[in-house]
């Protein structure tokens, strides 16, 4: 008997052993393994809706039914499926179950129960006698993933059924595959007579996908592919007899590559020999990544959204080896790299404790970016066979400076620092020298918002660059390069006065969307109102209609002024980076209040209309896919932090319970990109949009890693009477937060760590140092500084009792 046909003899008595008839359990079904993990039913409204079964390397994407229409826009039919990045390796597949001539379709589940790590679906088929569970998840690091289908035989006579499962391969590339040579061909089937699995191949590439159960087969054939595309379809049947009250379960593995059939099979026998194991790994490490950062407020739902955004996070995570590792945008449609995607999350996934794919992601979009752009500017948009779509937007270089800075904040590594550096110094340099053409210190071109024609000097790409040079000067002085700390700390002190000198609209009371002329705005404003008047939002025609015409009667005597026109959200960039005017942003911040829904805040105001403080109902996309009417995390979250830097930690904790309306509304135990239930799926700026204002604010967590500080802060909602924090990571360390405050305002705070030689800084607000009592600690000084008292102290454990005022 050769080696490869053993393993196959071997890998069938495992399976066999996972398909024993026993009415409870078997250990190694998938229902005990995780009989103790969290988990989220979903709701009837939304079984034609996406889930994700998300591993680092293969991801599913179906519907809650079970089943697998032709679904997303990127590539148009084709973003659900099996995917093997840079490949696809199925559409689908389809079990049905055969007795006695009559055929049930497992198709049409009754309910979608989401686990972190697993997906359930269940079945209910009246007048059968049976219980039907779909089971499925996608081992770490694995090229595959297993579907577990379990049938118990709830009658009193033996049953005797044909399980059919069919797989529908569809091997082809992803998005932007022919620019890198990576071109589609039929595939083709062979049936495996030794280990009973079929194999697809594409005839014009070594792309492979393999799948098979380890049960005798008892009939095979060669099936129809109602699929698109040139994909093929493999049936297997085999005939189960289940006793009365017994259960069986049957796994099938399903494994690919885009390398070779060996490394295929072996990775289907590999998947096959150890599911259980596999599983149970994957369960344990989705436990500890619980653990860190762990949240607990009076407020459930938002613990609970926190605690499933750190799952969300890990969802995202996407290796292709010969290009690298990191964060990818959202799913289904943006399953690839983002350089101002991850320039946004990473901050919060440093907060969580992901510092390992932090540092990864880093790395990718630096390495990339250098290989093509090479002059410091950082890329928008990469596919994962490594084609760069987009070369970079305006904000992206800047804001990677502020990403470095602040993760450095947290890991407090020198090297790290040098080796970002020289992006940072030729980013800076080119931003200005090649982007700033009226040298008025404000570069030109697109930021977030991708609306056509603006692309002139847009508020967040301005306030997004003052932020990178006050970042780079902070950087320079910590590699020691004082005199171009000095001349970026001037240009930083620069941009700030301007910004609030020449953005500023006091007519809209708010910071402009983008500095232009009066003839560029004329454009914008057309139109600007065909947009308002197809969507219907009339108080929209009627502002920009007067806008006009207050433009053509004074027309402007300088070249450039703010224009607000869309009510953009990134009007609030400076209160997000705290570069606002004290007196601006009271004003700015109360006019974005107006452009919101009980869902968050619009992306683009002026689709707001008269229901946006009602409407909680799902968003009405259109037909061709479009942000347009959009209501998203991203902008509620810049809010929330926006409100939180100015001392309104109650509104910003209205933002975050907004966001929370839409966790679990479509996907269980997710948030959509477009609130509550258009775009991705999953999206990974989300837990900016919370890791920030909870940990960074309402805790006020603010590491100095490289100095072995760290300063707590805690602004808390009124409404939270207690609140703990515990496990966050900084550098080697591990801090913990645990704040209760009593009827009669005294609060109690303690903070833990595990080094002793750290400084914890408190800053205490509403406090009196005569009527501050520490419990326990050693407090090394400690001053009144208006309505506050700081202190400093040292070891494992600080904790203070003191009343508010």
């Amino acid at each position: 008997m050769s080696l490869m046909r053993h393993s196959y003899v071997l890998f069938f008595a495992l399976l066999c052993f996972a398909c024993s008839k026993e009415k409870n359990p078997s250990p190694d079904r998938f229902e005990a393994i995780l009989s103790d993990n969290p988990r989220i039913p979903g709701t009837e409204a939304y079984l034609k809706s996406p889930f994700v079964a998300a591993g680092d390397r293969v991801y599913m994407v179906g519907h809650q039914d079970g089943s697998f229409p032709e679904l997303g826009w990127h590539i148009k039919g084709e973003m659900g499926g099996i995917w093997n990045h840079p490949i696809k390796l199925m559409d689908g597949f389809q079990a049905v179950l055969i007795e006695n001539d009559r055929r049930i379709p497992l198709d049409k589940a009754s309910t979608f129960v989401n686990f972190p790590m697993a997906n359930k679906h269940q079945y209910t088929l009246e007048g059968e006698n049976l219980n039907v569970n779909r089971w499925q998840f996608v081992p770490d690091g694995k090229q595959g993933l297993v579907v577990q289908y379990t049938l118990e035989n709830t009658g009193a006579t033996d049953r005797n059924i044909t399980l059919e499962f069919t797989g529908f391969s569809d091997l082809r590339p992803t998005w932007l595959g022919e620019r890198s040579g990576m071109l589609d061909h039929p595939d083709q089937a062979v049936y495996n007579a030794d280990s009973q699995t079929w194999s697809m191949r594409d005839t014009g590439n070594p792309w492979h996908v393999i799948f098979g159960a380890g049960l005798p087969v008892d009939a095979q054939e060669e099936g129809k592919n109602p699929y698109s595309g040139q994909g093929k379809a493999g049936i297997l049947r085999y005939v189960l007899s289940i006793p009365p009250g017994a259960a069986q379960a049957v796994n099938f593995v399903i494994a690919g590559s885009y390398t070779s059939e060996s490394e295929a099979r072996s990775t289907y026998i590999d998947l096959a020999q150890h599911t259980a194991s596999l599983l149970r790994e994957k369960s344990e490490r989705y436990r500890q990544l619980a653990a860190k950062s762990e949240l607990r407020t009076p407020d459930s739902l938002l613990n609970q959204t926190f605690e499933w955004l750190k799952y969300n996070s890990d969802w995202l995570i996407r290796e292709v080896p010969e290009i690298g590792r990191g964060i990818t945008a959202g799913i289904p449609d943006y399953p690839w790299w983002f350089g101002v995607d991850s320039e946004y999350a990473l901050q919060g996934y440093m907060a969580i404790g992901r510092d390992e794919i932090v540092h990864q992601t880093i790395q990718l979009i630096d390495s990339v970016s250098e290989a093509v752009n090479g002059n410091g500017k950082i890329i928008h948009e990469m596919s994962t066979n490594g084609v760069v779509f987009n070369p970079g937007n305006i904000n992206e270089t800047p804001q990677f400076a502020t990403l470095i800075w602040r993760i450095y904040q947290w890991n407090g590594d020198a090297e790290f620092l040098k080796k970002y550096f020289p992006t940072i110094q030729k980013g800076l340099q080119w931003l200005m020298a090649e982007n700033d053409g009226n040298n008025n210190n404000f570069p030109d071109g697109f930021g977030m918002m991708e609306i056509h024609g603006l692309n002139s000097e847009m508020i967040d790409v301005a306030t997004y660059t003052q932020a990178a040079f006050a970042d780079a000067s902070e950087i320079a002085s910590a590699l020691g390069e004082e005199a171009l700390a000095a001349e970026y700390r001037k240009q930083a002190a620069t941009l700030k006065t301007a910004i609030n000198r020449d953005f500023w609209s006091e007519e809209f009371q708010s910071y402009g969307d983008f500095m232009g002329t009066d003839q560029q705005a004329l454009h914008l404003i057309d139109d600007a109102i065909i947009r308002a008047d197809t969507l219907n939002k009339p108080w929209a025609v009627k502002e920009l209609e007067q806008t006009r015409k207050a433009i053509l009667q004074r027309p402007s005597d300088t070249e450039l002024k703010p224009f607000v026109l869309h009510h953009n959200w990134v009007v609030n960039t400076p209160m997000e980076m705290g570069i606002a005017d004290p007196e601006k942003a009271e004003v700015a911040l109360e006019t974005a209040r107006n452009f919101a829904n009980p869902f968050g805040m619009f992306v683009t105001g002026i689709d707001r209309d008269n229901t946006a403080g009602t409407d909680e109902g799902s968003f009405k996309g259109s037909k061709t896919f479009s942000y347009t009417g959009a209501v998203m995390t991203l902008p509620t979250g810049v809010q929330a932090i926006a409100e939180n830097n100015y001392g309104h930690p109650d509104r910003a904790l209205d933002y975050l319970k907004r966001m929370t309306r839409s966790f679990s509304y479509a996907l269980p135990g997710s948030m959509y990109e477009v609130s509550p239930d258009y775009g991705m799926i999953v999206q990974a700026w989300n837990i900016y949009s919370f890791a920030i204002p909870i940990i960074g604010q309402f805790f006020g967590i603010q590491p100095q890693a490289a100095q072995k500080e760290i300063t707590v802060h805690p602004r808390m909602p009124l409404e939270w009477d207690q609140a703990h924090l515990e496990n966050v990571q900084i550098s080697d360390n591990i801090i913990s937060v645990y704040y209760h405050i009593d009827t009669a305002g005294t609060t109690q705070l303690k903070i833990t760590q595990n080094k002793e030689d750290w400084t914890l800084r408190l800053v205490l607000e509403g406090a009196r140092e005569a009527e501050l009592q520490v419990i326990e600690g050693t407090v090394i000084t400690q001053q009144q500084q208006g309505t506050r008292v700081e202190l400093e102290g040292r070891g494992r454990t600080l904790e203070v009792r003191y009343k508010t005022h």
